[in-house]
Parts: C-alpha cells; structure tokens; sequence
C-alpha cells in the first residue's frame, strides 16, 4: 500500500524536538506550537500493525478536528487551524499524565470486568442485573494511566489519582467537569446522527497560561465506541450483539486469528484486499460520525503535501 503515510521525518523551521505515537506524530515547535501529524497507522490491543489504512489518518484527524469545533463553546481545547488533511496544528500543553475514560454503557473493558465478577471500576460501582451493552443509570468516569510506550494503560480511581499526587484536586474536579459535559454533548451530536455514544476517552494539558485545555483527538473511531440507535433496545432484548461502529471489527478479526497482544503472539498478516475493506470501513465511519460525504485527499504524495501545507501556515503565521 504504497499511499498512505506510515513515518514521517519533518525538519520545521523553529523545531524543537518530535514525539511519535501510536498513531501521531508531533513536532514541537518554537513559541509553544504544535504540529500534530495524523498517520495511517493502526493500533489494537497497544500494538500498531505492520501496514498502513489508506486515508485513516486523513479521516481521524478530521473528525477531531469537526467535533473540537463543536465543542469549543463548552470545554477550551488546544486547536488552531488544520492546514492540512492530516495535520493539526496549535497550543502545546503540558498534558496530564491521566485519560479521562467515561462510559454511559457496560461494554467493552467494563463489560469484560463484569463477567469477571467485578461490581466496581475505577471506585465506581456498577449495579447487580446488568446485561453486556445495557445502559448505566449515569455515565461512569473511569479514568487510566497513560502507559509509557510499550505498556498497557492502567484503571485507576480518582481517589489513587489525587492521592498519588498525578493530578491536583482542584484540577482533577475541572476533569471531570469537563469529562462530563463533552460526553453529553457527544451524545447529542451522535443521537442526531442516529448513533448511540457508548464510551470514549478525552485527554487535556494545561498551557503555559496556566489554561487547562482538551487535546488529541475526540469522538473518533480509535477514541470512542458508537453503537446504532436503531434497533438497540430489540437486540438487547433478545441477547444479540450490538451493530457497532468502532474499530471493534479490526479487533474482533485480530481475535479471530489469534492475536489479543499478547506476549509471543504474532500480528496476523493482512492482505491488502482485507486493508482496503478496513479503508472502506473509516470512510463509513467517517460520513456516519460526521453526517457529510467523505471527501479524498490527493495521496500521490502525501509526505511532500504535508510539508508544503505547514511550510505555507508558518508563513502566514509569522507576517
């Protein structure tokens, strides 16, 4: 798949250092600017796969960037323009070293934990009687360490959080606050669509103003699970699985070639024919979230379109 963008070894004036992610790439520049490139790498259980997904960091870094728009009103987040298809650019944050994970229905981790026995998670209870996919009565925030490279991340209550000294009191209620509100609003915005927002995570960082800020993505595929409103109480009425729309179905196909991740598994090989029905599945993705036709960016060559993009922000920027 030789259009997409797997690595990327910018040199912007001002650069400072760069850090790579999973699935980003961010160059820190100077005078607290950020360049947050969106690759086409793919990520399931902590481990980025070998090949590429056509358009997915195009499609992810749009998303993001549509739902921080809609948000702005409620919660201040780190954006300031999107020069590019798959770059974000704006505020550098010292982030807290926390993901704010909330759950409006037992599923996924939470599910998993429940078949195991457990009644609470993260210090928050889940009541006795629930079905895999069923409704909390509110929205639980269970939040995770952000894992060093490498490791898995890890639940945590907020009581450790606080006591451990990983984020201030008075901070970690700010969290919360805003955990809350994105998540409704979130909610609202997929119910519009005909979505159900299931969980997700947000992350912040506070600016050098001192400003606690929302930033990396939101509401995407890779951050958030949606289930189809349509027909979600008939199914779990009579037992049956949700109809997802997450990179569940990468996952589950992982599954059922035997890797989950772990220690001596080997990530199965994907044909390319498999790689471009995943393609297919974020564009779907993409126009369901987003309620508008996903349009294609010019990938011939994607590195060279990049460069010239921010090169021509940071222009205007400093005249």
């Amino acid at each position: 798949m030789g259009n997409t963008i797997t690595t990327t070894n910018f040199n912007f004036p001002g650069q400072q250092w760069v850090y790579k992610g999973k699935v980003r790439e961010v160059y820190a520049l100077e005078n607290d600017l950020l360049v947050m490139v969106a690759t086409d790498r793919l990520s399931a259980f902590d481990v980025v796969m070998p090949k590429g997904i056509p358009f997915k960091g195009q499609i992810l870094n749009q998303i993001a960037t549509k739902m921080m728009e809609a948000t702005k009103d409620i919660v201040p987040n780190w954006l300031m323009a999107t020069p590019d298809p798959n770059v974000a650019i704006g505020q550098a944050c010292e982030p807290f070293k926390v993901e704010m994970v909330i759950r409006g229905y037992l599923s996924g981790h939470a599910a998993r934990e429940y078949k195991a026995g457990k009644r609470t998670l993260c210090g928050e209870p889940m009541p006795e009687g629930m079905k895999e996919n069923d409704r909390f009565p509110q929205p639980i925030i269970t939040p995770a360490t952000k894992a060093e490279k490498g490791d898995h991340d890890e639940d945590i209550s907020s009581e450790d959080i606080i006591r451990r000294g990983i984020v201030h009191e008075q901070d970690y209620e700010v969290l919360e606050k805003y955990t809350r509100s994105l998540f409704q609003r979130g909610s609202e915005i997929a119910a519009s669509r005909g979505l159900i927002l299931v969980d997700t995570k947000y992350e912040f960082g506070k600016n050098n103003q001192g400003q606690i800020l929302l930033i990396d993505e939101i509401h995407t595929p890779d951050s958030s699970r949606y289930f189809y409103a349509d027909g979600y109480e008939e199914r779990q009425q009579k037992g049956e699985p949700q109809k997802q729309l997450s990179k569940e179905f990468v996952r589950q196909w992982l599954i059922s070639n035997g890797f989950q991740g772990l220690n001596g598994q080997k990530v199965p090989e994907m044909s390319d024919a498999y790689i471009n029905t995943v393609s297919e599945r974020y564009i779907e993705l993409y126009e369901n979230i987003t309620g508008a036709t996903f349009v294609k960016a010019d990938i011939s060559n994607i590195q060279d379109r990049i460069e010239r993009n921010v090169l021509h922000f940071l222009e205007n920027l400093h005249q």
